[in-house]
């Protein structure tokens, strides 16, 4: 019976529940900490106590940990153990999320050379005393004069209390196509209360997307943005803060430079090719020295110094260099992994069977999330698909390897990159040929975790007439009460199972109010 019942789970005829109307025989918490922090395990028993009290049946646990699994030592696993037994006495049930693909820097631990690679494309270095350097083609730089400044930007490129209003300053420049550029601006801050940033827009979209700041007072730094050029002739930098409260912000000495070979990865699916002007292939370890960058590491750098390509050729041998190189994103520099390179195929198979070694899940959580940049190094880009397509076919791949490791577990996943009207669509960040589709890879079977609040009837509805039950993601620190405007839509819709308590900002104080709400709902 049981080698029948995976057989017809892994030819993919899943039984489906029919979605009846709405029930919260669910009730789960989130719980997003680093678990090899004792304070945090305490932390997290003391609220699955509060949690059985007030009638909720599961906990999310999205640890980061759960990416690195290999790295980690034995007391981690301890407090693993001590959290699964005060699960089991508080009856709850503990669900792990894994399969972080968007959000993967913690899997990029195992191996960062794994991050999604944007092109670099015969970028021109010149060999000088047995070291080729990097040469602008054609030169780039910031010219005297502003295309455009606000009036709350002064002549000296300084922002003081700007009042809510726009404060930015911007100039368009020439650049040449899959190139790799830095800008840099020296930053200080006074009581300075927003963001002031660089941004980078190209092609009608934004080239980079890590919008880490100085402090509130902050003596003079240099901040940085680095981009890849795409596919553009032309670019729009711009300084300034757009969301500037009251304080000074000051811009001194603000340049673009273009830039070799930083965070170069170094895998089968992001080649490295030097050649020579006249296009002869050079040889890695025979023409010039191994190349690979130190400062490729986790957690992720936007910029550091680049290592240099080394070289017995002569002085002023001109060379064209191709490689692929990652970027980071919000939060704190996050990072994509590659979904068409096999290995990272070995690294998700493998996270699924230690987590089920370690928890032998009722349900297990994918936690495909926000991935922002796909499609543009080879090991996509040969498979002739779109972002989404790949994603799709990476979602189903999870599927397969979850059911083939626990064939009675469920899996749940986050709505936002299977929903047209959250991220599931085209232009998307940086996602080659488009984000629509995606939902191709959900079979039926699947539970959706729905948090989009501002289109709550849209998405309930989108999932629902797509046969998939649904889980309520709700609260995000906002007032608990929302917890009913989602029932109310839910209510209109068949196929929603039960809601969460979803904090993003470790703000546990209204789980018991939230709660009230779920049980004085009619």
């Amino acid at each position: 019976m049981r080698a029948a019942a995976l057989l017809l789970v892994l030819t993919g005829c899943v039984s489906v529940p029919a979605l009846g109307p709405l029930e919260l025989r669910e009730r789960w918490v989130y719980f997003p900490q680093d678990l090899k922090e004792a304070k945090n395990a305490d932390k997290l028993v003391a609220i699955m106590g509060r949690a059985a009290r007030a009638g909720y049946t599961t906990v999310l646990l999205e640890d980061p940990n759960f990416g690195r699994l290999p790295l980690m030592n034995a007391a981690y696993f301890e407090n693993l153990e001590r959290i699964k037994k005060a699960a089991r006495d508080a009856r709850l049930d503990l669900v792990p999320s894994l399969f972080q693909v968007g959000h993967s820097e913690n899997l990029l631990s195992q191996d960062p050379n794994l991050a999604e690679g944007l092109p670099v494309r015969d970028a021109l270095f010149v060999v000088k005393s047995g070291t080729a350097t990097i040469e602008a083609d054609p030169p780039v730089a910031l010219r005297d004069g502003w295309d455009h400044k606000d009036p709350t930007v002064d002549v000296n490129l300084s922002i003081r209390n700007p009042k809510g209003k726009l404060a930015r300053f911007w100039q368009k420049i020439k650049v040449h196509p899959f190139r790799h550029y830095r800008v840099s601006v020296q930053l200080a801050t006074h009581d300075f209360v927003g963001t002031p940033r660089i941004v980078v827009f190209g092609g009608g979209r934004m080239l980079n997307f890590d919008p880490r700041g100085p402090h509130t007072n902050q003596h003079t730094m240099i901040q940085s943005a680095v981009f890849n050029s795409l596919d553009c002739t032309e670019v729009r930098v711009a300084f300034g803060a757009w969301n500037g409260e009251s304080g000074d912000a000051m811009f001194l000495n603000p340049k673009i430079e273009e830039i070799g070979l930083l965070n170069v990865l170094r895998r089968p699916g992001a080649p490295l090719v030097v050649r020579t002007e006249e296009g002869r292939l050079l040889k890695e370890g025979e023409d010039f020295d191994p190349v690979a960058d130190p400062g490729l590491v986790v957690p992720f750098t936007e910029w550091h110094e680049p290592p240099v390509l080394r070289t017995k050729l002569p002085d002023g041998t001109r060379l064209r260099v191709s490689y692929y190189h990652p970027l980071t994103f919000p939060d704190g520099g996050q990072m994509m992994i590659c979904p068409s390179e096999p290995k990272t195929l070995e690294i998700l198979r493998d996270q699924a069977r230690r987590l089920h070694a370690i928890f032998h899940a009722k349900a297990y959580f994918m936690s495909h999330d926000e991935m922002r940049v796909c499609n543009w190094d080879e090991s996509c880009a040969r498979r002739g698909l779109t972002a989404g397509q790949i994603f799709a076919d990476n979602v189903r791949t999870c599927i397969r390897i979850l059911r083939e490791t626990s064939p009675s577990s469920e899996i749940y996943c986050w709505s936002d990159m299977f929903d047209p009207v959250h991220n599931a669509h085209d232009d998307y960040y940086l996602a080659r040929g488009g984000m629509a589709g995606t939902w191709e890879g959900l079979d039926r079977d699947v539970i959706v975790a729905t948090w989009f609040y501002d289109r709550r009837d849209e998405s309930l509805e989108w999932f629902s007439s797509r046969g998939h039950r649904t889980l309520i993601a709700g609260y995000y620190d906002q007032k608990p009460e929302r917890a009913r405007d989602w029932l109310l839509s839910a209510r209109r819709v068949n196929g929603t199972i039960g809601i969460m308590y979803t904090s993003w900002y470790d703000k546990y104080e209204d789980l018991e109010t939230f709660a009230s709400h779920l049980e004085n709902f009619h």
